[in-house]
């Protein structure tokens, strides 16, 4: 097999497992810009009612990664995580009464560098819209997001979330432009 220099062999709980580190292409798009992720993440987390056992449980295994991180968190979320772990969270209100909007608002500043949102894909929200756009803010700002278990444990493990990463942003303002040249904020690019 021949040798990949974007593959690496680490060790993970004793097993050694191969990982395929991204190459960054250093020319982007026209449509693109770049920023890099700090080594030092900002970790949002979330969970709804129905979710937050679980989110508790994965952050109990996880707690040496998580407290070498910032942490953020919806306020009853954050409080439950705080108070059974002892971690050092900044609260937000909570998602009903606005906490996912504040946290969408941090990401769209460049305040949050990771998501994990373990919400509840049976139980509406009154909140539904507000989840809607927090998950939509995620991809537009291209945070790594992980909405179950499963993609957590990948996400948290990836050799990644300890390092800086280059992360490239999609420049969206082109396709909001109106006819008369202005972006549907008014600005211009000048």
């Amino acid at each position: 097999m021949a040798s990949d220099p974007r593959v690496t062999m680490t060790m993970h709980t004793g097993t050694p497992h191969r990982v395929r580190r991204a190459r960054f292409v250093h020319t982007l798009c026209m449509d693109t810009t770049s920023d890099s992720l700090p080594s030092r993440k900002r970790i949002a987390l979330i969970a709804h009612d129905h979710r937050k056992t679980d989110l508790l449980e994965w952050a109990r295994f996880n707690r040496e990664t998580l407290c070498q991180h910032e942490l953020l968190a919806t306020g009853t979320t954050g409080g439950v995580l705080a108070r059974e772990l002892g971690l050092d969270i900044f609260r937000y209100r909570s998602g009903p009464l606005g906490g996912d909007q504040q946290i969408g608002a941090r990401i769209s500043e460049g305040g949050v560098d990771v998501l994990i949102f373990f919400w509840d894909p049976l139980e509406p929200q009154p909140h539904d819209p507000d989840v809607k756009a927090l998950l939509r803010l995620a991809v537009v700002y291209n945070i790594p997001t992980a909405c179950n278990r499963s993609t957590a444990d990948f996400l948290i493990s990836s050799p990644l979330i300890d390092e800086p990463y280059p992360r490239r942003l999609i420049d969206y303002s082109r396709r909001l432009r109106t006819h008369d040249g202005r972006t549907s904020d008014g600005s211009t690019d000048d």
